[in-house]
């Protein structure tokens, strides 16, 4: 429709069309892996605990990663992903992901999740010795950290 296209921005279009199906489906097995990753995450010296995702955390960091990802030369699969925990003022490094080992990385994506803050009480155990076993729960807020390995461009920070 003509009149359509003269009254629309890119902005106001579907974004779905412009995603790529194959970065779709690399980024629900990479979101499967973090999960993973999370489920036997090293928070503190020779202590591993069970961290879960919530529902919409895990809506939400997907959709970033995709936005993030759909203006790269490679797409998703050119990203290596460092993962980590925050909680107060620490940040735990979880783990690292190439998307795709067969590519050449062409940028770096740091995703920093936090820990609930209402369960700061029940974790402070965590960091003695002995088991963890009980799950705990992830914040909903994160912040994505994109640095371009192709360019010398500034890094770009989205808080979500």
């Amino acid at each position: 429709d003509a009149e359509f296209a003269e009254g629309a921005s890119l902005p106001d279009l579907d974004l779905d069309l412009l995603h790529d199906p194959e970065d779709e489906l690399l980024c629900a097995s990479l979101m499967d892996l973090v999960q993973a990753m999370l489920g036997r995450a090293p928070l503190g010296a020779k202590r591993c605990s069970r961290l879960l995702m919530p529902a919409q955390l895990l809506a939400q960091v997907r959709t970033e990663l995709l936005h993030l990802a759909c203006n790269e030369p490679c797409g998703l699969r050119g990203a290596l992903l460092d993962l980590c925990v925050e909680h107060g003022k620490a940040c735990h490094d979880v783990g690292h992901i190439a998307v795709d080992p067969a590519v050449v990385p062409t940028f770096q994506l740091t995703l920093v999740l936090r820990l609930d803050s209402r369960l700061w009480p029940k974790i402070q155990g965590l960091f003695t010795s002995g088991p963890a076993f009980t799950p705990l729960k992830l914040s909903t807020g994160f912040r994505v950290i994109k640095k371009k390995l192709y360019s010398s461009e500034q890094l770009l920070i989205e808080e979500c």
